[in-house]
């Protein structure tokens, strides 16, 4: 599981900023237009507010699971879940816990 977990952070990664590059190259750091055009329709509001509860779910489980089970570099998977998003984080987080849990210190 550990080797799936990290090739679906990595995708997580790629896909995301594929789209999210060349809309930063035309538009520069605009956040404004950013959460205009993610909310100018239900739609994309119904897709952005899911990705934005999912991210605070998804940190609170980061936190509240690596501190129980004692998974080192949590800041990572937070950041990578509030730099690119839960398709990056939460894989991510998962691949530092199997890999803790593998081999215990």
């Amino acid at each position: 599981m550990r080797q799936l977990y990290l090739s679906l952070a990595v995708i997580g990664a790629i896909l995301p900023y594929s789209q999210f590059i060349p809309w930063l190259a035309e538009h520069g750091p605009n956040i404004f237009l950013l959460f205009t055009q993610v909310f100018s329709t239900r739609a994309g509001a119904f897709f952005g507010l899911d990705v934005l509860i999912s991210a605070v779910v998804s940190i609170a489980f980061i936190r509240r699971q690596g501190q129980r089970d004692k998974v080192p570099m949590l800041w990572l998977p937070i950041a990578g879940t509030c730099l690119i998003g839960v398709s990056c984080g939460l894989p991510l987080f998962l691949y530092l816990r199997e890999r803790t849990l593998a081999n215990p210190c």
